[in-house]
């Protein structure tokens, strides 16, 4: 599954959570860590969405040539998509790309001096990369749990409409709460 960058301070909270149950010390606090995680899961994150917006912007221009007949949309896009990645550092690969993601972010925290471990430095890795897969394994469930809170409301409420999106925000950090997923 792919993150967005809404996730990012779910998955800074959890990659927080993994790192403190493993014996992770944080020199400067919780909060300057799970901030730290956050700025570089969303620097990440942007850089994606932005790819995205290209992809998006070129489709459109090429909609526009009365002489092309495109094929389908999503498979132009994945094909351009595809081309352009390396040019704006985007991993496609959700893998590789995770695995990117915990290097960094590892890097981050240790050059800031924001931790101190005695293990090795792939097993901390590791953990921050577990706490990504295991955010995106729960958000699926979490997310089926929290709507089907929402359809059984006596008052229904339209999904995309700013009252829906504050009662899903709600129920969807309490069931994190409920998981361990957020502090």
């Amino acid at each position: 599954m792919r993150l967005y960058l809404a996730h990012a301070p779910y998955v800074a909270n959890k990659i927080a959570i993994d790192l403190l149950s493993n014996n992770i010390q944080f020199t400067q606090g919780v909060e300057i860590v799970v901030k730290s995680v956050r700025e570089v899961l969303e620097e990440e994150l942007e850089k994606e969405a932005r790819l995205d917006e290209k992809v998006w912007e070129l489709i459109e221009e090429l909609e526009e040539d009365p002489d092309l007949e495109l094929a389908d949309r999503k498979q132009l896009f994945w094909l351009i998509k595809k081309r352009l990645a390396p040019e704006f550092g985007v991993i496609l690969n959700y893998e590789d790309k995770y695995n990117d993601i915990s290097h960094k972010i590892l890097r981050k925290l240790y050059e800031e001096d924001l931790i101190n471990y005695t293990l090795p430095d792939n097993k901390v890795k590791n953990l921050i990369f577990n706490a990504i897969t295991s955010y995106i394994k729960s958000y699926d469930e979490i997310e089926d749990i929290v709507i089907e809170k929402i359809s059984n409301y006596k008052r229904k409420l339209i999904p995309g409409s700013d009252e829906y999106e504050i009662v899903f925000q709600k129920l969807f950090e309490e069931e994190l709460k409920k998981r361990g997923l957020l502090l």
